[in-house]
């Protein structure tokens, strides 16, 4: 995992995730086998895609038993065909059962929002667009959500409402207009904040360009209406093109000329990516 996501936190998602599913015990697994059946397993993907959470996966094995042996056949970013082996497991297999469910939940999770954002990156390759993400995420998973989008080839927006200052349609009624949103958030934030604000038409772009905004998010435009914002704003200042995007239409925004691209759907709607664990049990 990158440095910027501490081990500690992994460990508190993970740890919160398995007390859900196994509670006081998996009683399945208590019920059919006896404690020190010796196990082994094969995590493989069953789709095209690309893989991320390795070592989220690996963390939950590790929980329940930490005799598990975790190892790795892919990597995060890797592309995978399906019938890829992506980890192998020895151990216990009461221990290897009961993490089976969190551990693949993780992993189906975050490689579906690598899949989908490398898809939507490769529809946009050989223009200057970036491909970002939002914070519009699943609750207390936003780092390992994020996480997964750069693992797909994406950009990381900010990660929350701590790190950027983003003006939006409520922001500007509170504040009473473009102008006066732009010129308390200079006045307020500190000085290594960029300040970008959301306008809807070309005459909110003009009031966001005079105000001096240093990136402008262009919200749910036409295609047409976003190629005379570029137009309009001849380099003074950083496009976002974000709403209504889709994988049929955003090429197009990107050949606008914009600089960034956010798409919410990378991880409110991206479908789990096919990943199971076969496991066998040696003869005794």
């Amino acid at each position: 995992m990158p440095a910027d996501i501490p081990e500690s936190l992994l460990t508190e998602i993970v740890a919160r995730a398995l007390a859900e599913d196994i509670g006081p015990g998996d009683v399945t697994t208590m019920a059919t086998m006896d404690v020190g059946t010796p196990c082994r397993g094969e995590i493989i993907a069953k789709a095209q895609g690309v893989i991320a959470g390795l070592r989220v996966a690996e963390i939950a094995f590790e929980q329940v038993d930490p005799q598990t042996r975790f190892e790795y056949a892919s990597r995060d970013g890797d592309r995978v065909s399906p019938g890829t082996v992506i980890a192998r497991l020895d151990g216990d297999a009461h221990a290897i059962l009961s993490a089976e469910r969190t551990a693949l939940n993780f992993l189906q999770r975050m490689s579906g929002i690598a899949t989908l954002t490398a898809r939507y990156v490769e529809a946009v390759a050989g223009t200057a667009a970036r491909i970002c993400d939002t914070r519009k995420t699943a609750p207390g998973l936003r780092a390992l959500d994020k996480y997964a989008v750069a693992a797909g080839g994406g950009a990381n927006h900010r990660i929350g409402l701590f790190d950027g200052v983003l003006i939006k349609e409520n922001h500007i009624r509170a504040a009473g207009g473009i102008g006066q949103a732009v010129r308390l958030a200079r006045e307020r934030a500190h000085h290594l904040l960029k300040v970008e604000v959301e306008v809807t038409s070309l005459s909110e772009l003009e009031a966001a360009l005079d105000a001096r905004a240093d990136v402008v998010l262009l919200d749910n435009m036409s295609v047409a209406d976003v190629a005379a914002a570029v137009e309009a704003a001849g380099g003074r200042c950083r496009l976002e093109v974000s709403g209504g995007v889709t994988l049929e239409n955003v090429r197009a925004f990107a050949e606008c000329g914009v600089d960034y691209i956010s798409v919410g759907a990378l991880t409110h709607s991206a479908p789990a990516l096919d990943i199971s664990l076969e496991i066998s049990v040696p003869q005794r």
